[in-house]
């Protein structure tokens, strides 16, 4: 589920507005970015948050920064505002509580929280709130495995891979290099394992953490399949076998990639020539990227990028 990126990252901040608007606005933001919730800042202060939003095909992922206050999704908000999801919750600073009908939960840095929104919550940020947030509508859940309606929470907290991990993805999403696409595989691959049985299996994170590592030295000509295991602390067998066993290989997801980077690259008309897509994309040949192009895609990449410029 590899997207082509139809929207860049959208910022919001309740800081400047006036003082007595600040928690209406915020709520109105939220309401259409994400989910509907009531807020009340927990001290006789303005609040101050700022939102950054990304919408991608599948799902939508966010990153809140805010002082201390407290939000609440009851029952009279979900009916009035449904959104047919479940929310993970990653927090970066500062310990909160989460408030829901099995009881209240003290949540702390790194770890990963996923609920139902159609079900109602409390959450407070005493210290101020620094948070990385996706939006997974329910069918989509339910393709990777997840129950409809999620009945419990889930509180994962495997250490600092899976975090870290999960973190890099969302946090690199929301800041996309100029003329790439944003994968949502490697997001989704743990989501998928964390649906199906609450806790993503050890492969399924090296498999992200793998990709992970390749989307950031997508564009590094000596980038290899060694490499990759050595920078993911992993054997390069190991490594095989982790790809093997989503379907394909690390050379060939790493082609995959610089493919699809070289593509968004030529068809927005970011480059002046062929060559130098190939180059931005990683490839150490223009002729063996062309190639590749044509076995992909179907059309060469100058008529690609002599595209492009006529629409502009």
């Amino acid at each position: 589920m590899t997207s082509d990126m139809t929207s860049a990252p959208v910022r919001f901040s309740t800081i400047g507005l006036p003082e007595a608007d600040r928690i209406t606005r915020w709520e109105e933001h939220n309401a259409e970015a994400l989910i509907g919730l009531r807020c009340r800042s927990l001290r006789d202060t303005a609040l101050d948050a700022t939102e950054i939003n990304l919408q991608l095909p599948a799902v939508h992922l966010a990153r809140v920064v805010s002082s201390p206050h407290v939000v609440e999704r009851p029952l009279s908000e979900i009916r009035r505002v449904p959104s047919d999801a479940v929310v993970c919750y990653l927090p970066l600073a500062g310990d909160a509580f989460f408030y829901h009908d099995d009881g209240t939960w003290l949540l702390r840095p790194g770890q990963l929280l996923i609920c139902d929104a159609e079900r109602p919550f409390m959450r407070g940020f005493s210290q101020g709130l620094e948070e990385l947030v996706v939006k997974i509508p329910h069918g989509v859940w339910r393709q990777l495995g997840g129950p409809v309606p999620l009945r419990k929470p889930l509180l994962l907290d495997d250490g600092a891979v899976l975090t870290r991990t999960f973190a890099s993805l969302v946090a690199g999403a929301l800041r996309p290099r100029p003329g790439s696409d944003v994968s949502e595989d490697v997001l989704l691959d743990l989501l998928a394992s964390a649906a199906a049985g609450g806790t993503p299996s050890l492969s399924a994170v090296h498999l992200s953490v793998a990709k992970t590592y390749i989307e950031e030295h997508l564009t590094d000509t000596g980038l290899s399949a060694a490499r990759v295991a050595r920078g993911v602390g992993i054997s390069e067998r190991h490594l095989s076998r982790v790809f093997a066993d989503a379907g394909t290989s690390a050379p060939r997801h790493l082609l995959h990639r610089r493919l699809e980077h070289a593509h968004a690259l030529l068809r927005t008309g970011e480059v002046v020539t062929v060559a130098e897509a190939a180059a931005r994309s990683g490839f150490v040949s223009a002729a063996h990227f062309s190639h590749r192009f044509k076995e992909r895609y179907g059309l060469r990449a100058g008529d690609l990028l002599r595209e492009a410029r006529a629409r502009t």
